[in-house]
């Protein structure tokens, strides 16, 4: 029950957050743990100690709230996506500044003399400082309600929630009630850190398990009452204690496993999923480098050009008609472009070639271990790209992509611990099995839209992790699988034990993949998914079968991840739950959006930047990978919004626009 409880208080700043201010707040658990090392670091067994360590975390998670609201007012438009990517690198930069500030060891919380004992009830003992918690915990419920139903500022909140403009008429600032209800969530997150540091003490990973029970409590309680929050987080709390006494192996799946069956019962029982169109000017509107190419880009336009616009007639401009003088000037200036450029196929494909060029003498060029992080880098790009087909081409946002990704990384080691060490073989085997996987989970995911594929992806993540971590008789548990044969190019080939070799082979496969994948993208079938993105209810209604297509899209994304895990294990010759958890699959998310969530070759290389700021650069700074990590989350998010694939030259703009006017 005080387990449970202690999760209700997280789960309800949660909620609060979500449901109301609309942020999806990854970092919620990061401010749980500044009020539980806070708590503990002024704990001293004393009254005193207590009172001043709740008023002392309660208040500093309750500015970190407020920082978080200031933080995430430009993304209002632009979705939950960009507030879980900027929300999950604030939690790496803050949990990396806690690690170094208080340490990596667990430490110790002294509770008032009075509360450190057991108490005698109904014939049996029970720690009093657990009674007291749960009596706190129902008074805070009870409190809860009553400012949200009963008072003025919970009826503004409510307001804010519904209809932020109809508030606004009031003469009370939807601005205002946003950052006053994150402040709200982050206290209460800071609070329940402190009382609950002596039930889950401060670590290094109690901020991601205080987040990942929450978030199951939020999804199974839903985001209307406090008390369906309050009886889901006993539930949970009843689960995850019991359960591991009573049945260990089973209580992990149970909650990610409840978490996705609310979530798909949900999203089958809405309407039919509206447009999932993309707002371009929106995100135009809050991209400092699209401002800046826009007003840059009348300047570098050519003096023929404004030339030939002032001597236009002005009879033309009264009467509204198309000139035909300026008709065939601009046919003739896209024909003078296209004559100019490359033919069509060379310029699709000359990315690509140009990337494989500079791939091929790395080799020659590094040294062993930066090779190795290039062969990592390329099999992450992989589960990248399929992320990019999932996000960009399908709108499909998912958190849970290394869940196929671990399948075909775990496939590829228990043939080659069976003998199948062919590497064409391992990879046909390893993309089967992934896309088999795609198979049975897609019913759950391709109904769904939103952050409602967010959630359900990232439990089917988290379900796969806890399978490769219980199942040791197959996947080596925790520990991994390791001293399985090494991988062989062809058959009757030499072992690829060398990073070159192995470099090699990687680079090979993922151009492949590649190149399959975008033959896919450019074909029919790839504008038809792009439809279904941009205009789903009109392709619904020309009888388009929208779930079909979803479907292949989502087994093939499956499949290609499956690759990009076959890769991951011949490059580093084993494979752990670590190597395919939920931070691989926002790392993916992250390639993707640095790319350009449309781009290919883009994810490839945020995924490559990844890897070389995460293994390389965080080299010369030991220790602060994750700060590292989470500051390109955020400059990404604000910097990039549209990718690197959305900084065109200004020429290219000025060819679409001359071809958008011969229309």
């Amino acid at each position: 029950m005080a387990y449970g409880l202690l999760l209700f208080v997280v789960a309800a700043g949660l909620s609060l957050a979500f449901g109301t201010a609309g942020v999806l707040n990854l970092s919620h658990g990061t401010l749980y743990a500044i009020g539980a090392y806070t708590g503990a670091e002024l704990s001293d067994g004393t009254w005193a100690g207590l009172l001043l360590g709740l008023a002392t975390g309660t208040a500093v998670a309750g500015t970190a709230g407020i920082l978080l609201a200031v933080l995430t007012t430009p993304l209002v438009r632009r979705g939950h996506l960009a507030q879980a990517l900027l929300t999950f690198g604030l939690a790496l930069i803050g949990g990396n500044l806690l690690i170094e500030y208080f340490g990596s060891d667990a430490i110790p919380v002294r509770i008032p003399e009075a509360l450190d004992q057991s108490v005698t009830l109904l014939g049996h003992r029970y720690p009093a400082y657990r009674l007291g918690f749960i009596v706190m915990a129902l008074l805070l419920a009870a409190f809860g309600t009553w400012v949200l139903t009963r008072t003025r500022a919970g009826a503004a909140v409510r307001a804010a929630a519904d209809d932020s403009q109809m508030l606004a008429t009031t003469g009370r600032s939807p601005g205002a009630v946003h950052t006053g209800v994150l402040a709200a969530a982050g206290a209460l997150a800071g609070a329940a850190g402190v009382l609950g540091a002596p039930i889950i003490g401060p670590g290094p990973d109690t901020g991601d398990t205080v987040l990942m029970l929450s978030l199951v409590v939020v999804v199974l309680g839903g985001l209307r009452s406090l008390w369906a929050t309050l009886f889901a987080a006993i539930a949970v709390g009843e689960v995850q204690s019991l359960g591991v006494s009573l049945a260990a192996d089973w209580a992990p799946y149970l909650l990610f496993a409840a978490m996705a069956l609310v979530l798909t019962i949900r999203a089958h029982r809405s309407a039919v999923p509206a447009a999932a169109g993309h707002d371009a000017d929106a995100a135009s509107a809050t991209d400092p480098v699209a401002r800046l190419l826009r007003r840059l880009g009348p300047a570098r336009e050519p003096r023929a050009d404004s030339a030939q616009r002032q001597q236009t007639p002005k009879r033309a401009e009264s009467s509204g008609q198309p000139d035909p003088a300026t008709g065939s000037r601009r046919t003739a200036q896209v024909a003078g472009l296209r004559s100019k450029s490359l033919p069509r196929p060379v310029r699709q494909v000359a990315p690509g070639l140009v990337l494989l060029v500079a791939l091929i003498p790395l080799p020659v060029l590094l040294s062993p271990y930066a090779l190795s992080l290039v062969g990592y880098a390329l099999a992450l790009g992989l589960l990248a790209v399929s992320v990019t087909v999932l996000t960009g081409y399908a709108g499909l946002p998912t958190l849970g992509q290394a869940a196929p990704f671990a399948v075909g990384a775990y496939t590829t080691a228990l043939l080659a611990g069976a003998g199948w060490t062919v590497g064409p073989v391992q990879v046909l085997a390893s993309a089967t099995a992934a896309a088999l996987f795609a198979l049975v989970t897609a019913p759950a995911v391709i109904r769904a839209r939103g952050t409602t594929v967010l959630m359900i992806t990232l439990a089917i993540g988290e379900l796969t992790v806890v399978a490769a971590g219980e199942l040791k008789s197959v996947t080596g548990g925790t520990e991994g699988l390791i001293d399985f044969p090494p991988t062989q190019a062809l058959w009757g080939g030499e072992p690829l034990i060398d990073e070159s070799p192995a470099y090699n082979y990687s680079l090979v496969v993922a151009a492949c993949a590649i190149a399959l994948t975008l033959f896919f993208l450019r074909s029919p079938a790839g504008k038809l998914l792009i439809g279904t993105r941009e205009a789903e209810a009109r392709m619904r209604a020309s009888g388009h079968p929208v779930a079909r297509y979803l479907l292949l899209a989502y087994i093939g994304a499956g499949a290609l991840a499956g690759i990009g895990g076959s890769m991951l294990t011949t490059v580093q010759a084993y494979i752990s739950p670590a190597d395919v958890g939920f931070e691989i699959a926002a790392f993916a998310l992250l390639a993707a959006v640095i790319g350009g969530t449309h781009s290919v070759l883009g994810a490839m290389f945020g995924a490559g930047l990844i890897v070389f700021i995460r293994d390389w650069l965080s080299a010369s700074w030991p220790g602060h990978g994750p700060f590292l990590l989470g500051v390109l989350f955020v400059v990404t998010v604000y910097l990039l919004p549209r990718g690197l694939a959305g900084l065109r030259p200004p020429i290219q703009n000025r060819w679409f626009r001359a071809l958008r006017g011969t229309a």
